[in-house]
């Protein structure tokens, strides 16, 4: 959040997350308990590559 300058956290989750989720540039660490306190999130493999400037479709 502190990254995007977000200070709500629904919004935040609405706005950023979900979208990035859905083009599977993240996916959580706990994806059966997704309000677990151990709830993270990690790059996936086309995230990794968009971020090196080879966008897979």
């Amino acid at each position: 959040m502190d990254v995007t300058g977000r200070t709500n956290r629904t919004k935040f989750r609405n706005s950023v997350l979900k979208p990035m989720m859905q083009a599977g540039l993240i996916e959580m660490t706990v994806p059966d308990r997704p309000r677990s306190s151990n709830q993270k999130y990690r790059i996936t493999e086309r995230g990794r590559a968009l971020l090196a400037g080879r966008d897979t479709p």
